[in-house]
């Protein structure tokens, strides 16, 4: 395995696995027995940065979440798991109630939410500190200043650690983060959005982003990543859900644009050269990249979870990511 550090604060900052777990479906559509031995080999290679959120997977049973938390909860217990596992949770996307879900009924990003959210996520799993909480989805009905303010104080009181945010717009996260140091407070410093290598077009709407996706990493993310180098991108569905792997799984809709034949055609051509699948060629491009990028990639069985490590060691020639880069 290898390692990078995420954070800045020496209080905080944490050495995690260059390979995230991604926990969305343990407790709900993976049993628990498929979701400990996952995790146990996780581990046993090495893994050290586990993913989830308080409202996976509430679609599954129409509730609200917390499957996930409470699974990650008993496996901690039940293996001894401290603080040598850094586990990533989100708050903010959790359904209000049963039957509804975040694009019609979201609990927010409230200082109150925040506060009341983090103690239930610390509860289901089981820890006295989250290592790293995430804003999930925006929420523009509560003034930015008391969402930075409710996550600052989580930290001051050292029940959070490193904070994140994910699906907003690069211009909030900038002005969050530019509100949490005018006043002196900590702000995100780990920014988790969908990225892979085929490019999606950005201009599809959706029921959470009406003008288009503000939920992939995309030319002005990554240009933010440039100019503020300690920040870090966990890259969320780097292998578009086995669409790479399986032909009965066609690619999401959003990648049907004419750009895509092209940097798929690469990517199975260095495939070829290294032996590798796609997909192993997508996490390697990701974990060797100049930007600081952490694939985070689930795995709904051992095999699965096999195939994501080997790519951890797979080294990428010059040559291979400059075509791969370039390809258009």
């Amino acid at each position: 395995m290898k390692y990078r550090t995420i954070g800045t604060d020496p209080r905080h900052r944490r050495e995690v696995s260059v390979l995230a777990l991604g926990a969305m479906l343990f407790g709900s559509l993976t049993d628990e027995r498929t979701s400990y031995a996952v995790l146990d080999r996780y581990v046993e290679a090495g893994g050290t940065f586990i993913d989830t959120s308080d409202n996976y997977a509430f679609w599954v049973d129409g509730g609200q979440g917390g499957h996930s938390e409470e699974l990650l909860g008993r496996w901690r217990r039940s293996r001894g798991i401290g603080d040598e596992v850094v586990v990533a949770t989100k708050l903010g996307a959790r359904p209000l109630a049963p039957g509804t879900s975040y694009t019609d009924n979201p609990e927010g990003l409230s200082a109150k939410v925040i506060r009341e959210a983090a103690e239930r996520s610390r509860e289901r799993l089981g820890v006295e500190r989250l290592d790293l909480l995430y804003a999930h989805i925006d929420d523009p009905t509560v003034p930015q200043q008391e969402t930075v303010e409710g996550f600052a104080a989580l930290v001051e009181e050292g029940t959070v650690g490193l904070l994140g945010v994910s699906n907003q717009a690069i211009w909030r996260v900038e002005r969050a983060r530019a509100l949490a140091a005018a006043a002196g407070l900590p702000g995100y410093e780990v920014l988790q959005y969908q990225h892979s290598h085929l490019r999606p077009r950005f201009d599809v709407p959706s029921d959470l982003f009406p003008d288009g996706s503000l939920g992939h990493a995309g030319a002005e993310l990554l240009g933010y990543l440039r100019a503020e180098p300690n920040l870090t991108l966990v890259a969320y569905s780097p292998l578009l859900g086995g669409a790479y792997a399986r032909e009965d799984k066609p690619l999401p809709s959003d990648y049907a644009h004419p750009g895509t034949p092209a940097r798929l055609a690469v990517l199975r051509e260095v495939a070829r050269e290294t032996g590798a699948t796609v997909g192993q060629v997508v996490l390697a491009w990701q974990v060797g990249a100049e930007l600081p990028v952490v694939p985070l990639a689930g795995a709904s069985s051992v095999a699965q979870l096999e195939e994501n490590l080997r790519a951890v060691e797979l080294e990428l020639t010059a040559d291979q990511r400059a075509r791969l880069d370039a390809a258009h």
